[in-house]
This record gives C-alpha cells, structure tokens and sequence, in this order.
C-alpha cells in the first residue's frame, strides 16, 4: 500500500477541549497521559484523534467519536498506536484499543502499544500467509525491526471471543514462546472485566499493574481455558 505524508495541520487536529479531557478523565485517564500521548481532537465533529507516531513522524490518525464510531485516516500504512515507546525496551504489553495503551500507562507502564484495528471474530484455521498477503496484521509486519528486539510480550487483549482470537493470532505470528497473557480478573460469579480501562476504572491502577505483573505464559493460560471449558 502507498502511504500519503500527513501533518496535524492537514488533517484539522486542536488540542482536547475541557468537555472531551472530563470524557476521558471520567475513565480515569488523566491530562499527563492525554499530553504525553498527544491525544487531540478533530477540529469539525470534536471526535477524538489519537495521532500515531513513529520515529518522531506522524504516520497516520484514528478518531473515536462519543458514541464509540472509529475512522482511521485514508491513505495510511498501518502501526502499532504507541510504537515510539517500545524503541528501547526488551518486554512490550500488546492490547486491543487506544484507551487501553492508555489505561496501561496510568498503570505505570510506558512499554505498551495498541493494535490499530480492533479483533477478528475467531482464529483462522488456514495456515499463516506470507507477509506481503498477510493483510489484516500488516501493521506487525511494519513493526517486525522494534518487535523482534523484545524478548517478551505481554499480550492484553479483551477477555470476549474476539480478544482470545486476537491474541492467539498475535501469539501465532510473534511467537508463543515469547508470549504471556493477562488474566482479567472476575467481576463477579458470571462474567470477567472486559479489558484495561474497565479494570482501571472499577479497581484502580493498582490493582490492573498487580493484573498485569501476574500475565501467565500464553501456553499455560491457553491450556487452562480449556480445562474450565471442558469442566
């Protein structure tokens, strides 16, 4: 895919207004973490933009307006949301959504980067394809240099049938030697927390750093789903 350069200027991007930064506040993300990230708002709907950076370049844009549509800017390679912070560190925390790389680092945790585009309803059962066809995780491809560096990987992705299908096809690619994965914890008799964010707004950020300093090696937790599923 060719990719168009992109500037904030050209793609009507202003920094967050108090009614977006109370929006985000309300789900426990503070004003540092919206700076540091550089999370901003498109100027003609006030939808959120979550800007993606590599090197210090502006490569593409995701919008998340308030009732949780998503539009990523055309014409753009796909990364990682958070590639930047991963430069220079041997274990990476992979999770499904920009909210989510958020969440983490209010957990005290910079090392962490989102998918661009969400999860597959289930695990293929083909066989993985060659890069160049490998379309629906381009965006790994194109962060193969910083990925191949760590030595562990974290993977965080929503605790519903596409999070575990998006996790074993991340696992699939990067290597599931490599991999641990976060067991969010339960809610309550019937259901677990859904991912991050919920885990920081009803625990706090104690308790989603405790989560996630207790992720399991992938094959360990894989093979205790199966054995509640089988129960």
């Amino acid at each position: 895919m060719s990719s168009r350069q992109v500037a904030e200027k050209s793609l009507g991007l202003e920094p967050l207004g108090e009614k977006l930064i109370a929006y985000l506040g309300e789900r426990m993300i503070s004003e540092g973490t919206l700076q540091r990230n550089s999370v901003m708002q498109r100027l003609h709907d006030q939808a959120i933009a979550f800007p993606y950076w590599h090197n210090g370049v502006l490569v593409g844009c995701k919008y998340r307006s308030m009732e949780r549509k998503f539009r990523q800017e055309k014409g753009t390679e796909k990364w990682l949301y958070g590639l930047d912070d991963i430069n220079e560190t041997a274990e990476v925390i992979i999770v499904e959504g920009e909210i989510d790389k958020l969440s983490v680092e209010e957990a005290g945790f910079q090392n962490c980067v989102s998918v661009p585009s969400g999860a597959p309803p289930k695990v293929s059962n083909r066989e993985l394809p060659p890069r160049e066809k490998d379309t629906g995780y381009q965006y790994l491809w194109n962060c193969k240099e910083h990925l191949d560096k760590v030595s562990r990987i974290i993977l965080g992705t929503d605790a519903d049938t596409p999070g575990h299908a998006l996790a074993e096809e991340l696992a699939r690619r990067l290597g599931k030697d490599r991999c641990w994965r976060v067991r969010w914890p339960k809610k309550d008799e019937f259901s677990y927390f859904k991912d991050a964010n919920e885990v920081l707004k009803c625990l706090g950020p104690g308790a989603l750093r405790e989560v996630i300093e207790n992720a399991e090696l992938y094959q360990l937790h894989v093979s205790g789903e199966a054995l509640q599923c089988a129960k």
